[in-house]
């Protein structure tokens, strides 16, 4: 080989490793971004609600306290406070609907991944204040649509060589690692739950960022398992049947943890109270109920822990089953916001806890703590539609790998029953109440929001309603088509006419007799996917899109048009979901 072929061939080398360098690098900068960012946020806002909802159940616990009463007024009065600051944020952010993980699954299933950065933060800075306050909401919910947000946020600042799903799983991934300290479940959870689907250029990063948010945050804030039971043994031939009977159990306590938020959220948004009214309603009822029964205020955290040790009887915890159940309600559903899975995660544990009991008592072997895993991990699972990362998380939580291959159990039936039952999961069922549809995929969800009008063609043979069959018949002919339309001086549609039509009449006769007044045609503001289905049934060579409610035709499209636009729109998918 000569000099000059082996130069040219570096040269070709070098050419080839150039993207490739430029991506490790940026990808791995981006990962470790996202991995500082998200490990600073989580830990803030985890430490934030823990340190005011100790004060609460502290020193403002004492202070609101009255004479002898086994009661203190501390949790109406921090709700109501929290109250007054949701309604400013609401009003500083103009924020007419709070944005969560629904919001964060439906942009990474668009092509302009867009996500509302002043609602995302806005959203996040209420789950904030509602959890501060005491109200029955989570907070790795809005802490994940940060991350999201977060991401569509700098990829629209910085550009990049990486596309905006890579950005938006790395901010999901790092938000989810940080607030569980559970890494593999963060890559995990964000492949499975918001991206919904894996690639080699999208998984180095987002672990990049899920690793590093973990190492972050026990470099910087320190941390812990919240639920270390690594040197806890269970007898898996022992526990696997009891795992398996109470799957079905946790799956319809999800569906009815679900319905009871949606049948909530539907109640405010029929009543046409004002949203003051509703979250003053939500607040005292919250508060009220809190002051006899505290362990269902805020994430939780300390009475699942009780659950899992056997700290209650069953009657009360089936007490706290159902006032979490109905507050988490009253407090998504009225407004203050906050994320599902912690309290999913608190109902289900309640419920393995009741039924770990009942098993030791009547049949004597069993465990209680392994069905309260159980019942976190099919309930949550179950609700966020994610039994992947929902296993993960457990293993990761606990350190315990008996106690997740027990929990997978109960998660894969608790699945099958919501999926028969329920059919979706919960935020994939608020997108199906905005009618939106991600089980069908990007392609899909690309053909129903790109507009028809993006292909229609104001160039066509126009004709005057009053006009004879000769002179149509010459009009077609310069145009050299077959078809026409009669429009007149203001744009309105009278009918469509064909070229065999009028060759079979008199020369001198009207056409608008003639004419087909109502042919087949297009909604101006349909989709592509509108369009398409309404050229299955079309025959010849074009389709009129009309303005209906004005009688206007804007224009037409062949379907070789929409032919064209699907395929386009069916590259960019495949080309998204490459990267």
């Amino acid at each position: 080989m000569s000099a000059g072929s082996g130069a040219n061939h570096n040269s070709e080398k070098a050419g080839a490793l150039a993207p490739l360098l430029k991506f490790i690098v940026v990808g791995t900068i981006t990962g470790l971004g996202f991995g500082l960012i998200m490990a600073v946020v989580s830990n803030g806002f985890v430490l934030g609600v823990k340190t005011l909802s100790s004060l609460r159940e502290g020193q403002l616990s004492e202070l609101l306290r009255f004479g002898d009463l086994p009661v203190s007024f501390a949790p109406v009065v921090s709700l109501l406070v929290a109250v007054a600051a949701i309604l400013v944020v609401r009003r500083v952010f103009s924020i007419k609907r709070w944005h969560g993980p629904a919001d964060a699954i439906y942009a990474a299933h668009r092509s302009d991944n867009e996500l509302d950065v002043k609602s995302g933060f806005g959203s996040t800075l209420a789950a904030f204040i509602s959890a501060s306050g005491g109200a029955s909401v989570g907070q790795y919910g809005p802490l994940v649509h940060f991350g999201a947000t977060m991401g569509s946020f700098l990829r629209q600042t910085t550009g990049g060589a990486l596309s905006t799903d890579i950005f938006i799983g790395c901010g999901v991934a790092g938000a989810i690692a940080a607030g569980f300290n559970a890494p593999i479940a963060g890559i995990v959870f964000a492949h499975e739950a918001v991206l919904r689907h894996f690639s080699m250029r999208a998984i180095a990063p987002i672990a990049i960022a899920s690793v590093s948010s973990v190492w972050f945050s026990d470099a910087f804030f320190g941390s812990a398992h919240i639920f270390d039971l690594s040197g806890v043994s269970i007898n898996l031939g022992h526990m696997l049947p009891p795992a398996l009977v109470a799957g079905p159990i946790f799956g319809l306590l999800a569906v009815l943890f679900m319905v009871a938020i949606r049948y909530s959220a539907a109640f405010a948004a029929r009543s046409g109270w004002s949203p003051a009214r509703l979250l003053l309603t939500a607040a005292i009822g919250t508060g009220v109920i809190g002051m006899f029964i505290p362990e269902v205020l805020g994430l939780g955290t300390s009475a699942l822990a009780s659950m899992l040790d056997g700290g209650f009887d069953p009657f009360y915890l089936l007490v706290l089953l159902f006032a979490k159940l109905l507050l988490t309600a009253l407090c998504i559903g009225f407004g203050l916001f906050g994320g599902v899975f912690s309290p999913a995660l608190f109902v289900g544990a309640a419920a393995g806890a009741v039924m770990g009991q009942i098993m030791v008592g009547i049949m004597g072997f069993g465990s209680m703590t392994a069905l309260s895993i159980c019942g976190m991990a099919a309930v949550a699972s179950a609700v966020i539609g994610a039994p992947v990362a929902g296993v993960l998380i457990i293993l990761e939580l606990t350190m315990n790998y008996d106690f997740a291959l027990v929990a997978m159990i109960s998660v894969v039936a608790a699945i099958m029953v919501t999926n028969l039952v329920f059919g979706h999961s919960f935020f994939d069922r608020q997108l199906l109440d905005r009618g939106i549809d991600v089980s069908q995929g990007r392609g899909h969800i690309e053909m129903t929001e790109t507009p028809v009008l993006s292909v229609v063609d104001a160039n066509f043979c126009r004709i005057l309603p009053d006009a004879k069959v000769r002179s149509a018949i010459e009009e077609l002919g310069r145009a050299g088509v077959t078809e026409a339309y009669l429009i007149d001086d203001d744009a309105i549609f009278h009918g469509k006419l064909g070229l065999h039509e009028l060759l079979s009449q008199k020369a001198d006769s009207p056409v608008l007799p003639l004419a087909d007044s109502a042919p087949i045609s297009i909604k101006h503001d349909a989709s592509l996917q509108q369009a398409i289905e309404v050229a299955s049934d079309f025959v010849g060579e074009s389709i009129p899109v009309i303005n209906r409610s004005e009688g206007i035709m804007v224009g037409v499209v062949t379907e070789a048009d929409l032919f064209k636009l699907y395929l386009s729109l069916q590259h960019r998918v495949a080309d998204l979901e490459r990267t």
